[in-house]
């Protein structure tokens, strides 16, 4: 059986079978992408009464996630998509090389509007239909690098790890690239040594290798001391600025091989995917202001909150990696039926999931991950790289302990009954 057919008959604990391109199933709640923004819209609508209430203090970025535009008077006044450019591309290339680990005399970067976009013409460059494409990474590849392939006419197949990876690359057709993740979704992290044994099997087997470094850029470096990605010979390497120790905004760096990079910059220009230069002052502003001490500092207080949430859901519940706490979207949804009594699952997980997530936001003015990707790249509720000053101002672990188990309580109230979980997801967006 192909790996794509394989993924197309993967089931969640509950026996629902995943959706396609996706890690978890849809359920009869949130469907499809055009769900996810309607649910979106309606966060909104929570966040602008919280705030108008409240204030933005009663506001709690717990995503993990920086997507400010952070900028100083002088900085604001080259808001200018032709003044930008002159002024701030030299020294925006230097600190995106320094980033990805690029040579200059090899190597060239380039800002996208987004990641995604990153890794969607990376895939277009340098896939031909029908070409066979490999992803390999600590669990599965992110949604996004699926698409990217399969979009590029390419045949993608992905496996978690180095030893399943060195039995896909040994059978069948050479694969022309290979997408390397080395800190997954599931926020498990590839070790030096597996990264680059996969990149001496890929380019022994003559394949192009992509890394989708979207938190592996610093997350690799900062906490395991690993090398940068263009360091260690990616043809492409891609992350995205509002992730881990950056100040934001969310654009996406790609750095790689100069030929190829200029071919993406290229098709870039003519699909519109290109970063608008009147925001490379703020690009250049983070890419100074990183600090890997920042991310550790991030890691070290995410899991300063394990013993607390353990205490309310139950060891088994919350899951550990070495760099965040999560809670699995299957265990979230047993762990709400087993509060309340139910012999059979109303939702899918994901839909738990996105239920606990609108109660956070909108009893205790929690914003997590779930609302910014769209659609989420894993059902579990990520609770991840968190500011000490954010948590300090919430009031500490013991303080979103009870918030989450609270809202736990909350949705065991409300997941039986289709019309109230509804509006739960929904309010009165349409």
């Amino acid at each position: 059986m192909s790996a794509r057919a394989q993924a197309e008959t993967i089931r969640d604990r509950f026996g629902n079978p995943h959706a396609p391109d996706l890690p978890y199933a849809r359920g009869t709640f949130v469907r499809d992408t055009g769900d996810d923004l309607a649910k979106l819209r309606h966060a909104w609508k929570l966040l602008k009464a919280r705030i108008d209430e409240k204030g933005l203090d009663a506001v709690y970025n717990f995503s993990g996630l920086d997507r400010r535009l952070d900028l100083d008077d002088n900085e604001v006044s080259f808001l200018d998509d032709e003044i930008a450019p002159a002024v701030y591309i030299d020294e925006l290339t230097q600190l995106g090389l320094e980033h990805l680990g690029g040579d200059p005399e090899r190597h060239d970067v380039f800002t996208l509007n987004r990641l995604t976009a990153g890794l969607l013409l990376a895939a277009e460059i340098l896939v031909s239909h029908g070409n066979r494409v490999l992803g390999v990474s600590p669990r599965y590849s992110h949604p996004a690098v699926r698409r990217a392939a399969n979009r590029a006419g390419g045949r993608f197949e992905d496996v978690s790890g180095l030893e399943a990876f060195r039995t896909a690359i040994g059978n069948g057709t050479a694969p022309k690239v290979v997408f390397v993740t080395r800190l997954s979704v599931s926020y498990e992290i590839l070790a030096e040594t597996e990264i680059r044994e996969i990149f001496s099997l890929a380019k022994n087997a003559g394949a192009r290798i992509i890394v989708d470094d979207a938190g592996g850029a610093r997350v690799g470096p900062a906490m395991f001391d690993q090398p940068r990605a263009l360091t260690l010979g990616a043809d492409v390497a891609a992350t995205g600025l509002d992730k881990y120790g950056t100040l934001g905004p969310r654009i996406g760096l790609l750095g790689g091989e100069r030929d190829i990079v200029a071919r993406i910059r290229a098709r870039a220009f003519e699909i519109g995917a290109e970063l608008r230069p009147m925001l490379y002052p703020a690009v250049v502003r983070s890419l100074k202001a990183y600090d890997p001490e920042r991310v550790r500092t991030l890691v070290a207080t995410t899991k300063s909150l394990a013993d607390a949430m353990r205490r309310r859901l139950g060891g088994n519940r919350l899951l550990e990696t070495p760099v965040i706490l999560q809670i699995p979207g299957e265990d979230l949804l047993e762990l709400v039926m087993e509060r309340g009594g139910l012999a059979a699952p109303p939702v899918v997980p994901f839909e738990a999931t996105a239920g606990l997530a609108m109660l956070l936001l909108k009893h205790y003015g929690v914003l997590t991950v779930h609302f910014a990707g769209l659609p989420p790249g894993t059902s579990a509720l990520l609770i991840k790289f968190v500011p000490p000053e954010v948590l300090k101002r919430f009031g500490g672990a013991e303080a979103f302990a009870d918030a989450v188990d609270d809202c736990v309580t909350r949705l065991t109230e409300l997941i039986a009954d289709a019309a109230a979980f509804r509006e739960l997801l929904y309010g009165d967006v349409v």
